[in-house]
């Protein structure tokens, strides 16, 4: 199912006048939307649990996560993932410890629970993605990495793939620039800007609801959702154009349409 925005002629499955890719990274680039999900659940459901005693709800790893979590800034999916349950906490400082009960130090508590995770199992590519992103470089497309996640240059290391993005907009980048995050458009719409592209001659990949939106509300060229776990139908709601099981579905579709 395509979208109406121009004929597919790049054998990327993108409209022929895209100049630029911005690509999240989680759940897109790497195999650590899972390991993120993870440590929300572990973090949220000490809290609750302390707060609510035995019969507490615990935080539902999928329907939660996609929901209140996924693509947003840490600190945001904190409120808005306590807001669904009624909770409203202080905000505290950034620099909360993670015992501190309050939005930066639970976000914190789970900051230091996934780089564990990762420290104990490393991360790994999606190899459909890294394949995309240089068929895309080699067909003279910019390319950009848009992220919540205040590690990302970390991770993009240690897959050796800092090399195939021109622009990183990340937590940290972010939050030196004031940008809010998703679904806001800000931090996609400031890739294009720094790549130098227009909005609408930009394509987004995504996986997050919260990402489809920022690609919908920044009126980008094309929207692509990425569906690592069977949310195909959600994000055709938020705004996708196309929705692909892996990027690799996408290489060589086009042509002369």
């Amino acid at each position: 199912m395509w979208g109406n925005r121009g004929c597919m002629t790049t054998t990327l499955g993108l409209p022929d006048d895209i100049q630029a890719c911005l690509f999240d990274l989680d759940g897109v680039v790497t195999r650590t939307a899972v390991v993120h999900a993870a440590a929300w659940k572990e973090t949220f459901d000490a809290f609750l649990r302390a707060r609510e005693g035995a019969d507490y709800r615990p935080f539902d790893s999928a329907g939660d996560y996609d929901e209140y979590v996924d693509g947003r800034p840490r600190a945001d999916g904190v409120r808005t993932f306590l807001a669904s349950r009624g909770i409203e906490l202080p905000e505290g400082d950034p620099a909360d410890p993670p015992d501190a009960q309050t939005v930066h130090g639970l976000g914190n508590r789970k900051n230091e629970l996934l780089l564990e995770r990762i420290r104990t199992d490393g991360v790994e590519p999606y190899d459909g993605t890294l394949r995309y992103v240089e068929a895309a470089r080699a067909r003279g497309l910019r390319t950009a990495i848009v992220s919540s996640s205040a590690n990302t240059r970390d991770v993009l290391r240690s897959i050796h793939a800092e090399h195939l993005f021109d622009v990183r907009v990340d937590g940290v980048v972010a939050a030196e620039r004031g940008l809010p995050g998703k679904p806001r458009p800000d931090t996609f719409l400031a890739a294009a800007r720094d790549l130098g592209v227009e909005p609408a001659r930009a394509a987004v990949f995504e996986d997050a609801l919260a990402g489809m939106d920022a690609g919908r509300a920044g009126n980008f060229g094309h929207v692509v959702g990425v569906d690592r776990v069977g949310q195909t139908d959600a994000l055709y709601a938020h705004g996708a154009d196309v929705v692909v099981k892996d990027l690799d579905d996408l290489i060589g579709q086009g042509g002369d349409a």
